[in-house]
């Protein structure tokens, strides 16, 4: 990254989240109202429990035969990988590159670990140089 920006610079900010007792019903028509691809998942202290996808509720719930109205959000939360605000946005970067994955919840750690946005591919296309978003783009997707 050519400017010295933080996370908080580069991230959307007003993140809906989907309550861990929530089914993944309640996440699905969430994510179509919202017109998203991912949700993060709150439990009732209101802190980031995880994250759950549209592709989540397909493979992990639809296609194993699963009622999505009977699964709570919660038992997807899976691994969780998030960065502080105030990091540079540099590492946001390397965690979404080292760990694979395309969408990076935003922690004030100053706030009380309160949630505060979101870093997607979009984000970084807008904040990164062609020259990045190739880089960015063979390390999340060709490694596989």
């Amino acid at each position: 990254m050519t400017r010295n920006l933080r996370a908080r610079d580069i991230m959307t900010a007003g993140v809906t989240c989907v309550r861990e007792e929530q089914s993944l019903l309640d996440a699905a028509r969430m994510m179509r109202d919202l017109n998203v691809g991912c949700l993060p998942i709150c439990g009732d202290d209101q802190r980031l429990q995880g994250l759950i996808t549209d592709r989540d509720i397909v493979v992990r719930c639809c296609a194993e035969g699963r009622d999505p109205a009977s699964v709570r959000a919660g038992e997807m939360a899976g691994t969780l990988h998030w960065v502080d605000a105030e990091a540079p946005a540099q590492e946001a970067v390397d965690t979404m590159e080292i760990h694979q994955i395309k969408r990076l919840p935003v922690i004030d750690v100053g706030d009380g670990h309160r949630l505060v946005g979101m870093i997607t591919e979009a984000n970084l296309a807008k904040n990164l140089s062609d020259e990045d978003i190739a880089e960015f783009a063979v390390r999340v997707y060709a490694a596989n």
